[in-house]
This record gives structure tokens, C-alpha cells and sequence, in this order.
């Protein structure tokens, strides 16, 4: 089946993290409950201050039960109340404005949410935004999501795991092989071999949570026309090339390096199951025109589901009541889904 299907919800409730107090994280979540039935939400709970949360609902007139619950007790009480796990902080944060409570709120939400995945309380990890410049002033020490959820990962299983960013939409999936790095940097970064492994990974997270049996790669060139055979760059010669033999000598089905203006048309997507960008912007510009307001983050190369809508924490209109809780609800239907056809695995230590 394409990426792009559907599946049944996962029985057991999604852990969703409260993201930074002072963005729309909160607000999204608060206004998803009272229409879970008419958008069909998987039930989930949300690890955060029932206080705080109590103090935001007011501010948006929104009218919403509330109910103080373990995470084995949270799938019950979904139909009479959004259900809160406790972190156990006092958070004070206004919209717009985070405090020196943002941040520890924040992380200890994704902590308690990676514990609560590995030990099969929660079907899988759905990440409200985080705003990284106010974890950084913490004392953040990893580049974002992506990373801490991977170290989380890590060191409760004793597995090296590498992550992978891929952004799904029913129109588009893409992968960046390199991330948040300067565009002079990612030729520090960018190997062949670096290539090969996320392929790997992409591949096989494709057939084991996507259900696709052979998925189709289609691989960006680094340089404008691929490189025009070395004439405009060596990189897709020399590096991009080389990766996509490996990848098709190992059995994966990955073509290119393909010209990145000319693989995003409608047509041309039909061709492939997922696109590789060799850097940030290539892979990403392209879903977000397509999809902006659906795009989903989904992590490969975890243990567990995880997905985050693609967007940030908008502190610009936060308590407002203005934001878009379209990314939020595809990112909650899409770990009901995953979470519904594979495992998690439990922590090895």
C-alpha cells in the first residue's frame, strides 16, 4: 500500500507532548478535543499542567472537560475528558511570552512521553512545536526533536540509533539527508556513505511501518541539472551517484541523481514513493508548498512512532484562537496509523 493510505487507529492512546507553553501547541490540543468525534481522533493524552492548561482553555473560550489521569487510565476517560498525565511542574508562561517554566515543561513532556512508548503505555509520540531558541538559553544540548527523541531512544535501549527526518503529505514525502546546517556547510557533511544509510533507513521504515513492499527512491542531485556530468559541480558525480549504485546493488529501488527542479510536478511524483534532498531547503520547500498546512514530521529509525505537525509555535498568535489545527490532527491520525500496523519495541535495559 502507497504511504498515502489509510489505516485503522491504534487502540491504545498516543502520548502528546505539551511543545512550548507560550506557543499554539496548547491551544491546538485544547480545541481538537470537543471535535474528536467529528474528526475522528485516535484518543490521546497530553502530558502537561492541568492548571495551566485550565488558565489557556479560559483564555480561548473554549469549554473543555478536563481530567488528571495516568496514562493507563487516559484511553477511558477520552470520551468524557481531555485527559492530562501530570508533570509534576508549575508552568506560568503566557501566549506569546515563555518564562523560565518553558523550557523544563517542554523537554520533561517529551521525556515522559519517550518512557511512556517504550513501556507500552502509549501507542506512539506525537510532539506539539517546541521553540528551540528557549530550550537552547536552558541549556539544550541537542540541535532540536529529532535528536533528543533519538537520544532518549538510545540510552532506554542501549541501541545506536541514527534518525531520520521525513516529511509526509498525502501529495509528497520527502527526506533531507542533511538537516539544520548552513548551506556552506552541508559539503562538510554530505558523503556518500551518509547517503547510503539514510536511503537504508528510509527503505526499510517505508515496508515496516508504511507497509509499502518495494519502495521507489527518487534521488535529488546536490547541483542545478545534477551536475551536468561534473560541468556544474562533481559532487553528484563523485558522491550522490556512487551512493544510488550501493543503494540498487543492495536491492533498494532508488533512482537519480535526478534534477531538483524538475521532480516535484505532479506527474513526476507519481514515479517515486518518497524524494531525497540533499539538504534542508530542497526537500522541504517543495511539501510545504504543496501541503503547508497538512504536512506531517514523521521520525524514521526510532523504535516507536513518532510524528509532529510541520509547523512551528507561531507565538504571534498564540491565544488567539487563530491557529490551524490541520498539521496537529493529520500528525495524530497518521501515529494512530503506524502505531496500528507495528510495534514498539521495549527498552533493552
Amino acid at each position: 500500500m502507497s504511504p498515502r493510505g489509510r489505516q485503522p487507529h491504534a487502540k491504545t492512546p498516543l502520548a502528546l507532548t505539551l511543545g512550548e507553553p507560550a506557543g499554539i501547541g496548547p491551544d491546538l490540543t485544547l480545541a481538537l478535543w470537543p471535535r474528536r468525534v467529528e474528526l475522528d481522533l485516535p484518543p490521546f493524552y497530553v502530558i502537561g499542567d492541568i492548571d495551566f492548561l485550565t488558565r489557556r482553555a479560559r483564555a480561548l473560550g473554549l469549554d473543555v472537560p478536563m481530567a488528571e489521569v495516568t496514562p493507563a487510565t487516559a484511553g477511558a476517560a477520552f470520551e468524557r475528558a481531555l485527559p492530562v498525565v501530570p508533570l509534576g511542574l508549575t508552568i506560568t508562561a503566557t501566549p506569546g511570552q515563555p518564562d523560565a517554566t518553558s523550557a523544563p515543561a517542554a523537554i520533561e513532556s517529551i521525556r515522559r512521553a519517550v518512557t511512556d512508548v517504550l513501556h507500552g503505555q502509549a501507542a506512539a509520540v506525537v510532539t506539539n512545536p517546541i521553540a528551540k531558541n528557549v530550550l537552547y538559553k536552558s541549556g539544550f544540548a541537542e540541535p532540536g526533536h529529532t535528536e533528543f527523541l533519538a537520544r532518549l531512544a538510545s540510552e532506554a535501549t542501549g541501541q545506536k540509533l541514527r534518525p531520520v527526518m521525513m516529511l509526509w503529505s498525502p501529495e509528497l514525502a520527502v527526506v533531507p539527508v542533511t538537516i539544520h546546517l548552513p548551506l556552506r556547510e552541508v559539503m562538510d557533511v554530505l558523503t556518500a556513505d551518509l547517503i547510503v544509510e539514510t536511503g537504508r533507513i528510509v527503505a526499510r521504515d517505508l515496508t515496516a511501518r508504511f507497509g509499502v513492499a518495494r519502495p521507489r527512491l527518487a534521488v535529488a542531485g546536490l547541483n542545478p541539472h545534477a551536475g551536468e556530468d561534473g560541468s556544474l559541480g562533481v559532487e553528484d558525480r563523485d558522491i550522490v551517484a556512487p551512493a544510488i549504485e550501493r543503494l540498487k546493488a543492495e536491492g533498494i529501488d532508488a533512482v537519480g541523481p535526478l534534477p531538483a527542479d524538475t521532480m516535484f510536478h505532479e506527474r513526476a511524483r507519481a514515479a517515486y514513493d518518497v524524494a531525497l534532498g540533499m539538504y534542508h531547503d530542497q526537500a522541504l520547500i517543495p511539501i510545504k508548498t504543496l501541503a503547508f498546512d497538512h504536512g506531517v514530521n514523521v521520525t524514521l529509525g526510532l523504535p516507536f512512532v513518532r510524528t509532529s505537525p510541520d509547523h512551528g509555535t507561531a507565538f504571534d498568535i498564540a491565544g488567539t484562537g487563530k491557529a490551524d489545527p490541520s498539521s496537529l490532527v493529520a500528525a495524530l491520525t497518521l501515529a494512530a496509523r503506524l502505531a496500528a500496523s507495528t510495534p514498539t519495541l521495549v527498552p533493552a535495559k
